[in-house]
């Protein structure tokens, strides 16, 4: 799995504990907030704010512990993105989401067509 850089500034993270101690839904913008958000809390046991790199790959079964929705682009299949949104979606659900997307021409990668997963 590749390692990406990220910066969880303290504001972010307070109003992540504020959110997630008020019972209110994380939505996370693309795979890496998705990597470093869960990152950080098993490298500090808690979201706190940090710096530094991630390598965490997310597959399923992978225990989400921060994020409760994603928005993100449909990725390549058979790719480690696509692992990641199969573990947060369900691989029979996201299997049939792809299918739909191609059915209907959406567009894939960096730049294409967007999802939100609950």
């Amino acid at each position: 799995m590749h390692e990406e850089w990220f910066t969880l500034p303290e504001e972010s993270a307070r109003k992540i504990r504020k959110a997630k101690s008020e019972g209110k839904r994380v939505v996370a913008v693309g795979t890496t907030t998705v990597r470093a958000l869960e990152s950080v809390v098993r490298k500090t046991g808690s979201i706190e704010a940090f710096s530094g790199t991630t390598d965490l790959f997310i597959y399923p079964g992978f225990s989400f512990q921060v994020v409760d929705a994603l928005i993100t682009n449909f990725h390549l299949p058979r790719s480690t993105l696509f692992l990641l949104v199969c573990a947060f979606g369900g691989t029979a659900f996201m299997k049939r989401a792809y299918e739909e997307a191609i059915a209907k021409r959406y567009r894939f990668y960096s730049f294409g067509d967007a999802m939100l997963i609950l």
